[in-house]
């Protein structure tokens, strides 16, 4: 293999690096790039040979060690600087470097193997070297490229990806360097708004390393690349300007204030973003500039890459319009993304919700509604044509206040966007398409029951739980075919109903909480309205987390079980199937499963594994719990004490309406009463449909084992990595594994994926990133109120709750939760989450256990850290700094799982 190549024909990413092949095809297509040339990453290995083998094995047992790869980075980067680039090597570089010219003034820059690539960027991890003149210059340039592939933040960066400290290279590119007039960075789509066809430009004078490296404040122009009409611009003052030396080097060269003038014409800017469209049509996705503008006025490209931070776009053709998204995991509060056959069961379930909802039937069923489109293996509803519609526009808005209030928030900016104006609609159909669902649901008939008999309707969704596990039942016999049949028909059928009917009961209980509001006025404040839903009952999720405490007290009383639990919890749930837990502790697990194994967490995904399946998150948990000590902190001695507070502000209220004997005074107390009686169970249709999708998934799992049996799949487990019908023709014989093994590919990357739209327009514009905030106090994150109380305490950012400790007292930071996180609750201090509402499941559940949470504060896991020291008001909705919380110790995020 040659050590060095020409730049026109670099094309292996193994022996070129990401920034030599793009450069490569940039070149290839016609493309103004300088010439130059490339020294391969076979260079970079003959240089080191086998001096970083030891290295390299410390550095991949250091992956999750933060602390521990800045040593290791360094003892690379030193080995690698002090090794001599190789005879064969230097004579190759020194003739490519003379055919440019006589000492021409190049840039000499690193091109990794793991960088400028679809799923990573890696941009700036890497050292660049300008204006190197002569050939003993070009090959120490060389050298500390070779070097820079081990700075501490490339290894951070690649540790954080997944990449394998072994599997990396460094090919070095050297171009002849153009003296620009003004340089900088070109995005052929909005990086932050997400806005497709839309050129955001940073441009600055002299060289683009000043803009590239934050050293000086550009000039800043959004520019439509359709019609090249600048859409907005903002001058920098450009006080710094990177210039050539003479003989080689840099200079940073100060400016006067330049903001009267800018470094490109509206013309010039024009010229830029058509270049950088037919840059984006030619790779087929958005990309990532760097530019030059020389003094002929000619613009050169020195650098193109994917953007790698933009949501994928949802498949809606143009002719549909600018449409609205909802992602409807967000409103679920699941971040990660699903598997494809969890993906598979929701288009089935979107096509029972059209049949009965609207009278529409699919001509596939399997590929669902034309209104649940896919992005990022996360399931997105076009709410177009309810925001359109005047009374469904009230509803969608009411509901996302309830379930998400960022969410509500940022649809609401759009209420005046003429996009989504509302259209004249006979109410006719909306109402049709309601009344259909409540009649086949006897919805009505429930809430009645509900308001005149709690007990009953409890009773009724505990027939109901029964009932499905002996409807959700397939004969033994019965042979994988069947087993598939018997999944598509619930999924397409029944499934649905559940939610909206079991919900009936549940409905009575917020409406009494809204007359409650009514008739209090202005005698009572938000935070004593909250104190009444503290500690309900009813709450299958509150039931739920209270029985694991006191699985944990029966173990605590137990010494051979505490024992046990000394042990690591991959060592105790190998024992749990094993058999061996000591007998306390294996029957009381047993017994917690029968009864909640269903669940999970990121449960409405059938491909998760259940708590059935794999119990090691519980016993975490249960560890946890053991480490809390003191009775008076004890979950279920709180959640008796939140009742009794309840209780207490109940007949408070009362009489300060009239008094128990007053028509006020009985009215509200009936209301109050309904209220805490009926809201927790809003929890029971999610309990019902995660049941009803864990027993489909043993059903699955049978068809997996069958497909293992006929060779269609290496593990039982892949299934859920493939769709229904692939499922179907791996039964026919077509070999599955080639598509398991990809989608879990896919899916390891979109775990890694930390931002998630809430709501998404099909030009990929995320409307939250323009989205003004609330005022809020200087270092304050600003959310919605959700349980009342304020507690100071360090933070625990947990982005997985499977195998999270969160000693007690500590503040629970969370993207979101669902009743897979809850147990965690028992011994937070209090909560704060990126998404919800004031009725989410994570705000009930805090409310239930009486600690302080807030809701919906945007980029809450990133902008606080863990053990920073902060003050959650859970009735003003604010998160701050405590006074002493620059003095928390550094910690690093929690992310296990």
């Amino acid at each position: 293999m040659a050590y060095v190549l020409d730049l026109v024909t670099a094309d292996d990413l193994a022996d070129v690096g990401g920034k030599s092949r793009n450069l490569g095809i940039l070149l290839r297509a016609g493309f103004p790039v300088p010439p130059g040339f490339c020294v391969t990453t076979t260079g970079y290995r003959e240089a080191v040979g086998d001096r970083l083998t030891g290295v390299l094995t410390a550095l991949a047992a250091a992956a999750d060690d933060p602390a521990a790869l800045h040593p290791l980075a360094q003892h690379a980067r030193r080995i690698v600087g002090e090794a001599p680039v190789p005879a064969e090597v230097a004579a190759e570089i020194t003739a490519a470097y003379a055919a440019l010219g006589t000492d021409v003034p190049v840039a000499v820059r690193s091109s990794a193997t793991a960088e400028d690539l679809e799923g990573a960027s890696f941009a700036g991890q890497q050292d660049t070297y300008l204006n190197v003149v002569g050939a003993e210059a070009v090959l120490d340039a060389v050298r500390r490229c070779w070097a820079s592939l081990w700075t501490d933040r490339a290894v951070s960066y690649r540790a954080s990806n997944g990449i394998e400290p072994s599997s990396v290279a460094l090919a070095v590119v050297v171009q002849q360097l153009i003296d620009a007039t003004a340089a900088g960075v070109m995005f052929t789509a909005d990086p932050v708004a997400g806005t497709r066809h839309r050129a955001v430009i940073d441009a600055s004078p002299g060289l683009g390393e000043a803009v590239v490296s934050g050293a000086v404040n550009p000039d800043h122009l959004v520019v439509d690349s359709s019609s090249g009409l600048v859409l907005a611009r903002r001058n920098g003052d450009k006080r710094v300007a990177i210039r050539a030396l003479s003989g080689g080097g840099t200079t940073s060269q100060s400016l006067a204030d330049g903001s009267a003038d800018g470094c490109l014409s509206d013309a010039q800017a024009a010229e830029l973003a058509r270049l950088g469209a037919e840059v984006e049509r030619h790779y087929g996705a958005p990309q990532d500039t760097e530019w030059a503008l020389d003094a002929a006025g000619r613009f050169w490209l020195t650098q193109a890459r994917p953007i790698t931070t933009l949501y994928p776009l949802l498949n809606r053709p143009d002719a549909y319009g600018t449409r609205l998204f909802l992602c409807a995991s967000l409103a679920q509060g699941l971040t990660r993304p699903f598997t494809p056959m969890g993906l598979a069961s929701l288009r089935l379930i979107g096509t029972s919700i059209a049949r009965v909802a609207l009278h529409s039937r699919p001509a596939d069923p399997r590929s669902g509604p034309s209104a649940l489109q896919i992005a990022g293996m996360r399931p997105f509803i076009d709410a177009t044509a309810a925001f359109r519609h005047p009374m469904a526009r009230r509803l969608v808005l009411a509901a996302l206040g309830v379930m998400e209030a960022r969410a509500a928030a940022v649809v609401g900016s759009l209420t005046d966007d003429p996009r989504f104006a509302v259209e004249p609609a006979g109410r006719a159909g909306f109402v049709g398409g309601v009344a259909r669902v409540m009649v086949r649901t006897r919805l009505p008939l429930h809430a009645v029951l509900a308001v005149i008999s709690p007990d009953l309707a409890v009773r009724r969704i505990e027939r109901s739980k029964a009932g499905l596990r002996r409807a959700l039942t397939v004969p033994a016999t019965a042979d994988a075919a069947e087993r598939l049949d018997f999944v598509e028909r619930v999924l397409s059928t029944d499934t649905f109903l559940l939610m909206p009917s079991t919900f009936g009961y549940a409905i009575p209980g917020f409406a009494a909480q809204a007359l409650a509001r009514r008739l209090l006025g202005d005698r009572a404040t938000r935070e004593e309205i909250q104190t009444v839903l503290r500690g309900l009952p009813n709450n299958v999720t509150t039931e739920m987390d209270l029985e694991l405490w006191e699985l944990t007290e029966q173990v605590r009383a137990d010494p051979a079980s505490v024992a046990a639990f000394g042990a690591s919890v991959p060592d105790l749930a190998e024992a749990y199937a094993s058999g061996a837990l000591p007998r306390v502790a294996q029957q009381g697990l047993a017994r917690f499963l029968r009864t909640y194994g269903h669940r999970a967490v990121a449960e409405i995904d059938l491909g998760m594994p259940r708590w059935g399946d794999d119990p090691t998150h519980l016993l975490g948990v249960v560890r946890n719990y053991l480490a809390l000590d003191d009775p008076a902190l004890a979950p279920a001695a709180q959640f008796a004490a939140g009742e009794a507070t309840a209780e207490t502000m109940i007949a408070e209220l009362v009489r300060r309406v009239g008094g128990p004997g007053s028509a006020r005074g009985r009215v509200l107390g009936f209301a109050l009463d309904r209220a805490r009686r009926l809201t927790g169970l809003r929890e029971s249709p999610k309990f019902l449909l995660v049941l009803s999708l864990a027993m489909l998934r043993e059903q699955l799992q049978r068809v997996g084992e069958a497909l293992v049996r006929r060779g269609a799949l290496a593990d039982a487990d892949d299934v859920f990595f493939v769709d229904l019908a692939e499922a179907r023709s791996g039964l026919d014989g077509t070999d599955l594994r080639p598509v398991a093994t990809a989608n879990r590919a896919t899916y390891a990357a979109e775990l890694r994926r930390r931002h998630i739209p809430r709501i998404l327009l099909s030009d990929g514009t995320e409307p939250e990133a323009t989205l003004r905030p609330k005022d809020a106090p200087a270092g304050a994150l600003l959310g919605s109120p959700a349980s009342a109380g304020t507690v100071t305490g360090r933070a625990r950012v947990v982005l997985d709750p499977v195998g999270a400790h969160l000693d007690p007292g500590e503040i629970l930071v969370a993207p979101s939760t669902d009743p897979g996180w809850t147990p965690l609750f028992l011994t937070a201090g209090a909560l704060v989450m990126e998404m919800g509402g004031s009725n989410s499941h994570g705000a009930v559940v805090a409310r239930e256990y009486g600690i302080p949470a807030v809701v919906g504060v945007a980029d809450a896991t990133h902008r606080l850290r863990t053990g920073d020291l902060i003050t959650v008001d859970g009735a003003a909705g604010l998160v701050s700094p405590a006074a002493s919380s620059a003095a928390a110790p550094e910690a690093q995020t929690a992310m296990v799982g």
